[in-house]
């Protein structure tokens, strides 16, 4: 066999790719394990966090599996992780553990060549052994023990090893995308049949739910399927995207009736239910025809007892269900944990920043004047309408609600416009407003502050809100990333949940939002990701303190159950509950009706329950001549100031700093080396400069935002000496050009002095990672003097390690103590 044929090599000589070549992947395929479907090598586990300040964005380096073996496409076994030979046996086994975490896989391998140190966590009384590399495992001894470990039962098994599809794109699941596909596939062959997953805005969860539904269908362990959303635009495209391989299998439930004759329904809650028992499309079927039932968004009213969506989840109560959030909704009244319980499997936003698959922010906090100081009208003084304004003061929730200030409205505009001028006017933007009245004096604002942009497209800023046809039409542009216009988007409540604007860099608010829910569906507008248009994280502007919830601890963190007593008995019509439903729709259609409409705010306020606005964000009494109710009072002239503004970044923690990029990194280096003699001797003694460099970029030092900053010809160790322990730095060339003054080169002759002059050159204007890496000789310069061989022969007596230990001797000289 291949694996026994290397045993006479000099593994000292190999690099870390040649051992997992001529050693590791000969001995895992002599056991069996097929190349093609079961060995995965460099599988992607993470995109590499995307680290911003200021208006530059970087990605750290992106995590790899050197192999990963499955039992099929999406079913992980084993993470094996490869070292070179000078290396001990084990020396990867702690970074394969933090791969085989997120893959939830208990085998796991570290291997320089010599043979396998194996870690196998269905055995606790031998977790970690040696074994030789002719005695690795066959995939059937691990899926065997892999059986045992997770206790399925013989009858479970047809479905839990039933296969993903197969993307004929390639497209594959991400890591935990796997592990909420796995884990809720294993809970219903388990029985288990309510399950809620938790994934945040923008991390695939229709793709997963393609999958689950995929696999238990194909298993036929669920026959007749039915995945629930409450936008029709949401079926439509999960009808033509991720579900399209049902193909002739699924239909879309319209009118009210269901026909039989297919397998996979795709259904609106609007469309299924309504105010008369003949709209109610679910009913005319028998109570078991579904037998596994998906709720897309299921925070907004599934779950509540006295929603009218509850009850097509009541009438189907003998089919598996399953909810999917990135909100999980959590009041006095209404819990997802109490009917679907605990997650099953909870993927959040930040694991997605810190993972790179999804954006991070940096927030600019706007403090108006008004705001914090309040307002108090002058005695006796009318609005613009003439009517007598109440005498009391207006804070930063009566603005725009009770109290409208132009010079507010034209001061957020006035800052909305500096900030795109500034940095790129066609970002795509959104601006929260309180509501429609609100929403409309912004637009008008901004098109008065953007007049050049307005000539060239007069859909520049548009008003995209429920109750107006021309502004909801150009929905669908705003999202498009490759329609350029509408550039700013000014809404209330449409836009909040359900749009899925890939490339919105700048999310403005300027709304009171108290939901939790609300906020975070609101920062998920702006979270996804798209490299193809250069869409690497977003700007949130708040002008309300709206983000002072991200440091309430609901935000980020495991959902509780709130809940604790029943639904409180509302006295109220079939509107009312459709709202406290949290559902933006607003009211539940009649047959008249449109099922995708959606119910704005309208301008009136609430007189004598300000609160429910907080609770509700909906006026839900329409009649103008409502005594307790009164019009907003609107005024001119009052002169309105900022008072201060700030930036703050999404740290590492998760949690908002206020810092430029050089203290975050200040902070970082001084963790680890507490003081410039550590740093240095540490630089000085390390074989490869690029393995601190490396180490450095994992903890979020980002060496090309920091060159932007500092200058872009600093060595590494020059902008670490500047900006943590104050030293006066040196340039790349200026360190080049003293080992030149030394006359280092003498010692050497011929090939060898040519190529070391050449790599001093190379250093001075690209760095030390660039010398340290021995493909630079087959680029130019270094192809004019020969190929590589060649070049290691002739100037290097055929040795790489002496070629080696010269490039070590130039580092030495480059950094000199005399110099540092």
């Amino acid at each position: 066999m291949e694996v026994y044929m290397s045993q006479g090599m000099n593994k000292a000589k190999l690099t870390e790719t040649d051992i997992i070549t001529k050693l590791i992947l000969p001995a895992v395929k002599s056991a069996g394990w097929d190349d093609h479907t079961q060995i995965r090598q460099e599988f992607p586990i993470t995109d590499g966090k995307v680290v911003v300040r200021g208006q530059m964005a970087a990605r750290q380096r992106a995590k790899f599996a050197d192999i990963v073996l499955f039992y099929k496409d999406g079913m992980p076994l084993a993470v094996i992780e490869a070292k070179a030979n000078k290396y001990p046996i084990g020396h990867g086994i702690q970074q394969a553990l933090g791969y085989s975490e997120l893959l939830k896989v208990p085998f796991v391998f570290s291997s320089n060549g010599d043979g396998f140190l194996f870690h196998d966590k269905t055995n606790p009384n031998q977790i970690e052994t040696e074994i030789a590399l002719e005695d690795f495992p066959s995939c059937e001894q691990l899926w065997q023990k892999y059986i045992v470990w997770k206790g399925y039962q013989a009858h479970q098994l047809p479905l839990v090893s039933q296969s993903y599809y197969n993307d004929s794109e390639g497209k594959a699941p991400r890591y935990y995308q796997m592990q909420a596909i796995n884990q809720t596939i294993d809970a219903i062959a388990k029985g288990q049949d309510r399950l809620l997953l938790v994934m945040a805005t923008g991390t695939g969860k229709t793709y997963t739910a393609f999958q689950i539904i995929w696999r238990l269908w194909k298993a036929k362990a669920k026959k007749r399927i039915l995945f629930l959303a409450d936008r029709t635009a949401l079926i439509e495209q999960t009808h033509i995207g991720d579900f399209q391989p049902f193909d002739t299998n699924m239909t879309i439930i319209k009118g009210h009736k269901i026909d039989p004759s297919y397998q996979i329904y795709l259904g609106l809650y609007q469309g299924m239910t309504g105010s008369e028992e003949l709209q109610k499309a679910y009913k005319n079927v028998s109570e078991d025809f579904f037998d596994l039932i998906v709720i897309d968004e299921c925070h907004r009213g599934s779950a509540d007892e006295n929603s009218h969506w509850r009850e097509i989840l009541d009438y189907f109560s003998s089919a598996t269900q399953i909810g999917l959030t990135a909100t999980p909704k959590e009041t006095e009244d209404v819990s997802n944990i109490e009917y679907f319980g605990d997650p099953i499997y909870t993927y959040s936003l930040k694991q997605g920043i810190e993972d790179g698959f999804l954006a991070p922010y940096k927030v600019i906090r706007v403090d108006i004047d008004k705001d914090v100081q309040g307002w108090r009208p002058e005695k006796n003084q009318v609005d613009t309408h003439g009517n007598l304004i109440e005498d009391r003061i207006y804070n930063q929730k009566d603005f725009d609600r009770t109290l409208v200030i132009d010079d507010r409205t034209e001061l957020v505009a006035k800052t909305i416009t500096n900030y795109l001028t500034r940095t790129d006017p066609m970002a795509k933007t959104i601006v929260f407003c309180n509501d429609i009245d609100h929403a409309r004096r912004m637009r008008e604002a901004l098109v008065r502050l953007n007049p050049e942009q307005m000539m060239k497209n007069d859909k520049y800023v548009m008003r995209i809100t429920g109750d107006e046809k021309e502004g909801k039409s150009q929905l669908g542009n705003f999202t498009n990333p490759k329609k350029s216009y509408p550039v700013i988007a000014t809404t209330s409540e449409l836009m909040t949940t359900g749009v899925d604007a890939k490339t919105c860099k700048l999310i403005v608010l300027d709304q009171n939002i108290q939901s939790m829910t609300k906020f975070k569906q609101i920062i998920g507008r702006g979270t996804r990701i798209d490299d193809k248009y250069g869409k690497l994280w977003f700007t949130i502007l708040d002008f309300k303190k709206a983000t002072e919830l991200f440091a309430d601890p609901r935000f980020d963190g495991e959902p509780e159950q709130i809940k604790v007593a029943s639904a409180r008995d509302f006295e109220a019509d079939d509107a009312f509950e459709s709202i406290i439903d949290g559902h933006d729709d607003g009211v539940l259609p009649d047959e008249n009706s449109d099922p995708d409409a959606i119910q704005e705010p309208d301008a009136e306020y609430h007189h004598d329950n300000p609160d429910a606005w907080d609770n509700t964000d909906y006026n839900l009494n329409n009649d103008s001549e409502d005594e307790d109710k009164v019009r907003k009072f609107h005024v001119k002239g009052v002169k309105v100031s900022v008072l201060a503004e700030r930036v703050q970044y999404y740290d590492s923690d998760g949690k908002l700093v206020t810092e430029s990029f050089k203290d975050y990194t200040r902070k970082t280096v001084e963790k680890q080396f507490a003081s410039l003699d550590e740093f240095v001797k540490k630089w000085r003694d390390a074989d490869k400069k690029q393995v601190i460099i490396e180490e450095l970029e994992e903890q979020g030092v980002i060496w090309s935002l920091l060159e932007q900053e500092v200058g872009k010809d600093l060595d590494p160790f020059d902008m670490i000496c500047h900006i943590v322990y104050d030293q006066p730095p040196l340039t790349r060339k200026e360190r080049a050009n003293n080992v030149k003054k030394r006359n280092y080169f003498t010692k050497f002759d011929g090939v060898a002095q040519e190529v070391l002059t050449r790599l001093l050159d190379k250093y001075a204007d690209e760095g030390v990672s660039e010398i340290e890496n021995i493909q630079v000789l087959k680029v130019a310069p270094f192809d004019q003097i020969g190929r590589m061989r060649e070049i290691i022969k002739n100037g290097f007596n055929n040795d790489k390690e002496q070629y080696y230990d010269a490039v070590k001797a130039l580092e030495n000289e480059l950094y000199q103590p005399q110099i540092a």
